[in-house]
């Protein structure tokens, strides 16, 4: 089993990314949520689901664990293969469905293209008591912003702090001051950790 795939991105549209790891580019079928976390040339650690039939190996890549879980949630229930499972992700960011499935929001998840009313409310009978809202109610609107988050989070859960608790610092110094750079954004995270 894949874990995650750590390398550079030499390919990169909304629906997929290759990475080059150690000489071999890896296909990975990614959300509109992944992608807009990549940049092309830049290094990546996507974490992966193998999705192995008879007739096809694919790799689905995802910019964190979390949505992974997702991810996974989501083929469990009856009627949502990988590619429904990606196209509901990549509609909603994991917080909004978590809470679309928490408060029983059918009309947000029949918005999605591709799912109806019957298969919407099987997502939310299946998964209402598997997930829970995280208390993760991220608004960047900015793609610079999000860059900077992005960095600021990776950066400390590198120096070991948990990702949620990173998470939760970095959101409320961009909250107060979207304009901080990276480095700002650490420091001024490290005597909040």
């Amino acid at each position: 089993m894949i874990e995650y795939i750590t390398g550079e991105v030499t390919e990169l549209t909304p629906a997929t990314a290759v990475v080059e790891c150690m000489g071999i580019g890896y296909l990975l079928n990614i959300s509109l949520n992944t992608y807009s976390s990549l940049a092309k040339g830049k290094s990546t650690r996507l974490y992966v689901y193998e999705a192995i039939r008879e007739d096809a190996y694919q790799l689905y890549g995802f910019g964190d664990r979390h949505e992974r879980e997702l991810f996974v949630a989501l083929i469990s229930v009856s009627g949502v293969g990988p590619n429904t499972a990606r196209m509901i992700l990549s509609s909603l960011n994991p917080a909004e469905l978590e809470q679309a499935i928490a408060s029983e929001n059918l009309n947000l998840l029949k918005s999605v293209k591709g799912i109806g009313a019957k298969t919407a409310q099987r997502v939310i009978v299946d998964l209402k008591d598997k997930i829970k809202p995280t208390d993760n109610p991220l608004v960047i609107s900015t793609p610079a912003a999000s860059e900077v988050y992005e960095e600021a989070v990776a950066a400390l859960v590198m120096l070991g702090f948990s990702q949620p608790q990173s998470q939760k610092a970095v959101q409320k110094l961009l909250r107060e001051t979207p304009s901080m750079r990276v480095e700002e954004v650490i420091k001024q995270a490290l005597k909040m950790l």
